[in-house]
Protein backbone atom coordinates (compact mmCIF):
# COMPACT_ATOMS: atom_id res chain seq x y z
CA UNK A 1 0.00 0.00 0.00
CA UNK A 2 1.40 3.51 -1.13
CA UNK A 3 1.51 6.30 1.67
CA UNK A 4 -1.24 8.24 -0.10
CA UNK A 5 -3.18 5.19 -0.32
CA UNK A 6 -2.86 4.81 3.21
CA UNK A 7 -4.46 7.78 3.73
CA UNK A 8 -7.39 7.58 1.74
CA UNK A 9 -8.07 4.89 3.74
CA UNK A 10 -7.68 6.43 7.27
CA UNK A 11 -9.67 9.48 5.84
CA UNK A 12 -12.27 7.24 4.74
CA UNK A 13 -12.40 5.19 7.26
CA UNK A 14 -13.10 8.37 9.56
CA UNK A 15 -14.97 10.46 7.31
CA UNK A 16 -12.75 13.33 6.42
CA UNK A 17 -13.22 15.64 3.46
CA UNK A 18 -10.06 15.55 1.40
CA UNK A 19 -8.75 16.52 -1.98
CA UNK A 20 -5.80 14.67 -3.50
CA UNK A 21 -3.59 16.47 -6.38
CA UNK A 22 -0.80 15.11 -8.52
CA UNK A 23 1.64 18.10 -9.99
CA UNK A 24 5.53 18.60 -11.26
CA UNK A 25 8.29 16.91 -9.22
CA UNK A 26 9.34 19.82 -6.53
CA UNK A 27 11.28 18.93 -3.78
CA UNK A 28 10.85 21.81 -0.93
CA UNK A 29 7.43 22.58 1.11
CA UNK A 30 7.83 26.21 -0.46
CA UNK A 31 8.04 25.01 -4.29
CA UNK A 32 4.64 22.57 -3.14
CA UNK A 33 3.15 25.80 -2.04
CA UNK A 34 4.20 27.37 -5.44
CA UNK A 35 3.04 24.81 -7.57
CA UNK A 36 -0.02 23.80 -5.67
CA UNK A 37 -0.81 27.85 -5.81
CA UNK A 38 -1.41 27.88 -1.88
CA UNK A 39 -0.15 30.31 0.60
CA UNK A 40 3.71 28.76 2.13
CA UNK A 41 1.60 28.79 5.65
CA UNK A 42 -0.76 26.43 4.81
CA UNK A 43 1.81 23.89 3.49
CA UNK A 44 2.67 21.97 6.22
CA UNK A 45 6.24 20.82 6.08
CA UNK A 46 7.20 17.86 8.26
CA UNK A 47 10.97 17.18 9.36
CA UNK A 48 11.99 14.48 11.23
CA UNK A 49 14.23 15.02 14.37
CA UNK A 50 15.94 12.93 16.38
CA UNK A 51 15.15 13.33 20.07
CA UNK A 52 17.61 11.73 22.60
CA UNK A 53 17.89 8.82 20.25
CA UNK A 54 14.22 8.84 19.21
CA UNK A 55 12.28 9.95 15.99
CA UNK A 56 9.91 12.94 16.11
CA UNK A 57 7.97 14.46 13.63
CA UNK A 58 8.06 18.67 13.49
CA UNK A 59 5.32 19.82 11.64
CA UNK A 60 5.38 23.59 10.96
CA UNK A 61 4.16 26.13 7.76
CA UNK A 62 6.92 26.13 4.85
CA UNK A 63 8.63 29.31 5.26
CA UNK A 64 9.71 28.29 9.03
CA UNK A 65 12.59 26.34 10.10
CA UNK A 66 13.01 23.83 13.14
CA UNK A 67 14.40 25.74 16.15
CA UNK A 68 16.27 22.84 17.47
CA UNK A 69 16.74 24.80 20.99
CA UNK A 70 12.99 25.58 21.12
CA UNK A 71 12.50 21.52 20.33
CA UNK A 72 14.93 20.84 22.68
CA UNK A 73 13.04 22.59 25.38
CA UNK A 74 9.47 21.84 24.38
CA UNK A 75 10.32 17.66 24.55
CA UNK A 76 12.55 17.74 27.91
CA UNK A 77 15.28 16.06 25.65
CA UNK A 78 19.30 16.55 26.30
CA UNK A 79 19.97 15.85 22.62
CA UNK A 80 18.20 16.92 19.71
CA UNK A 81 18.98 16.81 16.10
CA UNK A 82 17.60 16.55 12.44
CA UNK A 83 17.31 12.96 11.71
CA UNK A 84 19.57 11.58 9.25
CA UNK A 85 18.02 9.55 6.26
CA UNK A 86 18.49 5.90 7.32
CA UNK A 87 17.10 6.79 10.52
CA UNK A 88 13.15 7.81 8.92
CA UNK A 89 13.42 6.51 5.85
CA UNK A 90 13.21 2.83 7.57
CA UNK A 91 10.37 3.40 9.83
CA UNK A 92 8.57 5.35 6.20
CA UNK A 93 9.14 2.71 3.82
CA UNK A 94 6.06 3.36 1.32
CA UNK A 95 7.65 7.65 1.09
CA UNK A 96 9.82 8.77 -1.26
CA UNK A 97 12.77 10.75 1.00
CA UNK A 98 11.46 13.93 2.34
CA UNK A 99 8.14 13.34 1.58
CA UNK A 100 6.32 12.16 4.77
CA UNK A 101 2.82 12.97 5.38
CA UNK A 102 2.23 14.79 9.25
CA UNK A 103 0.48 11.53 9.90
CA UNK A 104 3.54 9.91 12.22
CA UNK A 105 0.80 8.10 14.26
CA UNK A 106 0.16 5.80 11.03
CA UNK A 107 4.28 5.03 11.21
CA UNK A 108 4.20 5.11 15.37
CA UNK A 109 5.59 8.34 15.19
CA UNK A 110 5.06 11.01 17.68
CA UNK A 111 4.11 14.45 16.23
CA UNK A 112 4.68 18.13 17.40
CA UNK A 113 3.03 20.91 15.54
CA UNK A 114 4.13 24.43 14.90
CA UNK A 115 1.24 26.94 16.61
CA UNK A 116 1.62 28.90 13.75
CA UNK A 117 0.42 26.16 11.03
CA UNK A 118 -2.68 25.58 13.52
CA UNK A 119 -4.04 29.26 12.26
CA UNK A 120 -4.91 28.37 8.91
CA UNK A 121 -8.67 26.06 8.22
CA UNK A 122 -6.52 23.93 6.14
CA UNK A 123 -3.82 22.37 5.37
CA UNK A 124 -1.73 20.70 2.59
CA UNK A 125 1.08 18.21 2.91
CA UNK A 126 3.28 15.82 1.00
CA UNK A 127 1.91 12.21 0.67
CA UNK A 128 4.38 10.27 0.24
CA UNK A 129 5.83 11.45 -2.97
CA UNK A 130 7.63 14.95 -4.44
CA UNK A 131 4.73 14.55 -6.95
CA UNK A 132 1.20 14.25 -4.63
CA UNK A 133 0.14 16.24 -2.20
CA UNK A 134 -3.29 16.15 0.10
CA UNK A 135 -5.33 18.91 1.59
CA UNK A 136 -7.62 18.73 4.62
CA UNK A 137 -9.37 20.77 7.63
CA UNK A 138 -6.74 21.61 10.32
CA UNK A 139 -9.96 20.29 12.53
CA UNK A 140 -9.81 17.42 11.29
CA UNK A 141 -6.00 16.75 11.03
CA UNK A 142 -5.81 17.83 14.48
CA UNK A 143 -8.95 15.34 15.12
CA UNK A 144 -7.24 11.99 13.81
CA UNK A 145 -3.92 13.31 15.05
CA UNK A 146 -3.69 14.70 18.58
CA UNK A 147 -0.31 16.27 18.12
CA UNK A 148 1.28 18.31 20.62
CA UNK A 149 1.16 21.90 19.65
CA UNK A 150 3.75 23.98 20.57
CA UNK A 151 6.64 26.24 20.17
CA UNK A 152 9.18 24.74 17.47
CA UNK A 153 9.71 27.04 14.88
CA UNK A 154 11.89 29.64 14.14
CA UNK A 155 10.95 32.68 12.23
CA UNK A 156 11.06 32.71 8.10
CA UNK A 157 13.98 35.11 6.85
CA UNK A 158 11.92 36.04 3.75
CA UNK A 159 8.07 36.68 4.46
CA UNK A 160 6.03 33.94 2.70
CA UNK A 161 3.48 34.81 -0.64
Amino acid sequence: MTCRERLEQLFREQGVKYKGTTHPEVYTAQEVAAVEHVSGYAMAKTVAVSADGKLVLVVLPAPHRVDITKVKRALGAEEVRLAKEEEFSRVFPDCEVGAMPPFGSLYGVPVHVDRTLTQDPQIVFRAGTHRETMTVAYADFERLERPQVGDYAAPPSVPAP
